[in-house]
């Protein structure tokens, strides 16, 4: 396959990635062509190791995330970016952070659970905010009475916070509790964008406990 030839697929994998606005995997950019000219996958992984050279510099750069790739905004022009819209992007309460941090790391787990490690009842609004963003989703029950559902993160999750698995998230030697926790996973968010802009979540402060 010729230099020429590899640039138009390259060209067509940018284009389909700029219009998607999410990640798409290897096999969905493969997707794209006909079955007589659809490259193989060690050839599309070779573009897309191309394509992401060839953002060096610019404003924009391709990421890979759990669910694919996305061409996204540089997180250091975010700021100058961000004055483009009127509206400010959404922040979450510590609460909510110190939830999503605790299912990341302890998950499977119940909401029961959790509660025993913060020490304060979380809020019913946190689960259904975590769960409408397709954060979290219930992975089964616990066994015990009540059957109460167990919480895992998902693919979404990962993109979300830019990780392409929960091996990137900071190991808990390196991090002293919850608060601190919420703030690593922030660190790792996008800086995104959004046209609507819903208020943040803002019950259930109460100071979390320290995680062994």
């Amino acid at each position: 396959m010729n230099e020429e030839h590899l640039l138009r697929i390259q060209a067509i994998a940018e284009a389909a990635l700029l219009a998607a606005g999410k990640p798409l995997s290897l096999d969905q950019l493969r997707e794209l062509f006909s079955e007589e000219e659809r490259p193989a996958r060690q050839v599309m992984e070779h573009v897309m190791v191309q394509l992401e050279n060839a953002c060096e510099g610019r404003g924009f750069e391709l990421k890979k995330v759990a669910s694919g790739y996305r061409i996204q905004v540089r997180q250091e022009y975010a700021p100058w970016v961000g004055r483009l819209f009127e509206e400010k992007p959404q922040r979450y309460s510590r609460a909510l952070l110190e939830t999503l941090a605790l299912i990341a790391y302890r998950q499977p787990i119940t909401r029961g659970e959790i509660e025993d490690i913060r020490g304060v009842t979380v809020s019913s609004n946190i689960i259904r905010t975590l769960l409408e963003r397709e954060w979290v989703r219930v992975v089964g029950h616990r066994d015990v009475p009540g059957r109460p559902a167990m919480y895992a993160t998902t693919k979404q999750f990962l993109d979300y916070f830019n990780l392409t698995g929960l091996d990137q998230m900071p190991p808990l030697s390196e991090v002293r509790d919850l608060e601190e926790i919420g703030r690593e996973i922030e660190k790792n968010m996008q800086a995104e964008i959004e046209f609507e802009s819903p208020a943040a979540e803002t019950e259930d402060e109460s100071p979390g406990q320290t995680l062994h």
